[in-house]
């Protein structure tokens, strides 16, 4: 049964392959039925991919091969809240190492244009705790590309 609510990810071409991208590098993620056009449309051909159904962490999404009429861009993105170092330095290495590119405080990009924020739960936890610990959590971060845990608690610390 299709959720209530999906969230539609518009790709130019590549859906299938990111999906299954996704599926073998977040946790609780799965490639579902892959759709193929019944007929002609303006970016393909009858018997092309058209729509993907997949999960990331457990959020369902489409990704519609819909062509280059809409880009993605930073008013969208994933944020994966990461427990330690190794599962942050993992996922962020999977993004950039697959043809995405890095980008600043916890943001990349994938291949096919999506952005991803690898934000470690140490962090979170700073930003929420307030005060100087969060203002010198938050100065850590605008530094970073991918986030250092060890450079964010130091900075926690008063370092």
């Amino acid at each position: 049964m299709t959720p209530k609510n999906t969230i539609c990810l518009w790709y130019n071409g590549g859906a299938e392959d990111a999906a299954r991208f996704y599926a073998e590098t977040f946790p609780d993620s799965e490639v579902g039925a892959v759709r193929r056009a019944p007929a002609d449309f303006p970016d393909g051909s009858e018997g092309d991919v058209l729509t993907v159904e997949f999960t990331v962490c457990g959020i369902p999404c489409i990704g519609l091969n819909g062509g280059p009429q809409f880009p993605q861009s930073e008013a969208f993105s994933f944020q994966i809240a990461t427990d330690d170092q190794d599962e942050t330095d993992r996922l962020w290495d999977a993004i950039v190492g697959n043809g995405g590119e890095e980008s600043m405080c916890g943001w990349c990009r994938d291949a096919w244009g999506l952005n991803w924020q690898i934000t470690p739960r140490a962090l979170s936890v700073a930003m929420e705790s307030g005060g100087g610990a969060a203002e010198r959590a938050f100065a850590a971060m605008m530094t970073m590309r991918k986030i250092d845990i060890a450079a964010i608690e130091a900075a926690v610390a008063g370092g």
